[in-house]
């Protein structure tokens, strides 16, 4: 097996698409890294061209020591696998897994001990006399798995396989593959529109968005400690609730983040992350801040009577707001809240409610994360909470959302020009 470098990857389709731009990441030997990202963020793109399905505009694909940039897919050694892998239907499940080992000339020998091996690792010991007609959904991926990994190739690259799977049988697929990445110690790359498939799969996760990496890390640190409003907002179901143009003031020598009605304190541990509030106190500067529904807690009947929402807003990492519930609903078995606050502002807070229901939230203020209005990058620098990976991948600062908009506009000018110059000749 072998570690995967990009360094520097661009792809511009000649629509003027922005597939990737700049992308520069290590992946260790035998890593499993998941890529999540929204509709064209470049997730589909970031696979083609590492398998060489798609040929970059610019930088450098490197598989160990070795710069494979401008080699032939099938020289690459790199398996792909598709959410709709097409099985050769005059096959049965033997030979559908054998093609690629026979294509390569492998021996009889050797193709037997691999297929025989891999169908056992799948449960498909009984099948491999079957057409794929006869076969179930599962049945068809699980051989569209085997088909690649009986090759041994040193990176295998998933497509959002799962994405017409749920419930038990995604489970069972999902605990296939990751099955699969131990028994092989191969390097896993897997592609997904799904954040949470994405974090209970993944060592580590890269988050995409319009072409452009935005955060790679592990699922406990993008969650943590997101690097721009983004992520914060892509990684987390349901997301991360945004109180947008926040300000942050000084009253009596104390601190608060005022927005609304509402005059919120910042809490000390948010302070000591905070290394530029001074840059904000009393500027007229704008912030989003974010507090997750799992930080927001509603009271429970009595808990919030007689004086404990005084008590509570004078705490220093509590801050207590009231609203009425709007509807409710559950992520995987977990009842979540939507409410409008009395100041006007909407949040998802934890716990379920009927409808039209006041209730009483006190929200995590240690939980708090903090984005600069203009740039939506993180103002709060990592701490001890922060577990550091010995990739230098996080470490990398994201682009500032102008920017992004910026090189975004290029691109298209480029394509622009291109498409003129050549009507003129």
């Amino acid at each position: 097996m072998a570690g995967l470098s990009l360094t520097g990857v661009n792809k511009v389709y000649p629509s003027g698409a922005l597939a990737l731009y700049n992308v520069s990441l290590h992946l260790g030997d035998g890593e499993f890294v998941a890529v999540i990202g929204g509709e064209k963020s470049g997730k589909t793109s970031l696979l083609r061209v590492i398998a060489g399905l798609e040929q970059c505009n610019g930088g450098k694909v490197e598989l160990g020591a070795r710069d494979i940039t401008e080699v032939e897919p099938r020289d690459r050694d790199i398996a792909m696998i598709f959410n709709s892998n097409t099985l050769y239907p005059s096959l049965n499940v033997y030979d559908n897994m054998a093609y690629g080992l026979r294509m390569r000339k492998a021996s009889n020998a050797i193709i037997d001990e691999r297929v025989n091996a891999v169908a056992a690792i799948l449960g498909l010991e009984n099948l491999l006399a079957r057409k794929p007609k006869t076969l179930t959904s599962a049945q068809k991926q699980k051989v569209a798995f085997g088909r690649a990994i009986v090759r041994e190739p040193k990176i295998y690259l998933f497509d959002d396989p799962l994405s017409g799977f749920d419930g038990k049988l995604k489970e069972e697929m999902q605990n296939i593959i990751v099955n699969l990445q131990v028994r092989m110690s191969g390097t896993f790359v897997y592609a997904t529109k799904n954040v949470t498939d994405a974090l209970s799969m993944a060592t580590r996760v890269i988050v995409m968005k319009d072409g452009m990496v935005q955060q790679i890390d592990t699922p406990a640190n993008l969650y943590d400690y997101p690097q721009n409003a983004y992520v914060a907002f892509y990684v987390g179901n349901p997301t991360i609730n945004f109180i947008n143009d926040a300000e942050l003031v000084s009253e009596d020598g104390k601190l608060y983040f005022k927005f609304r009605k509402e005059k919120m304190p910042l809490p000390q541990r948010i302070a000591e992350r905070f290394d530029e509030k001074d840059e904000y106190v009393d500027s007229g500067r704008k912030l989003i801040l974010g507090i997750r529904p799992e930080d927001a807690r509603q009271l429970s009947r009595g808990e919030g009577e007689g004086n404990a929402d005084v008590a509570l807003r004078s705490t220093d990492s509590e801050y207590v707001m009231k609203g009425v519930i709007k509807e409710s609903g559950d992520v995987s078995d977990i009842y979540f809240s939507y409410c409008e606050m009395e100041c006007g502002q909407p949040l998802a807070v934890y716990g379920a409610g009927e409808k039209d229901t006041p209730v009483t939230v006190v929200l995590d203020l240690s939980r708090l994360q903090v984005f600069d209005s203009v740039t939506r990058l993180s103002l709060l620098s990592r701490d001890e909470g922060y577990v550091k990976t010995g990739y230098a991948d996080a470490d990398r600062k994201p682009l500032t959302y102008n920017e992004e908009e910026e090189i975004k506009r290029r691109a298209e000018e480029m394509v622009k020009k291109a498409k003129t110059a050549v009507k003129k000749k």
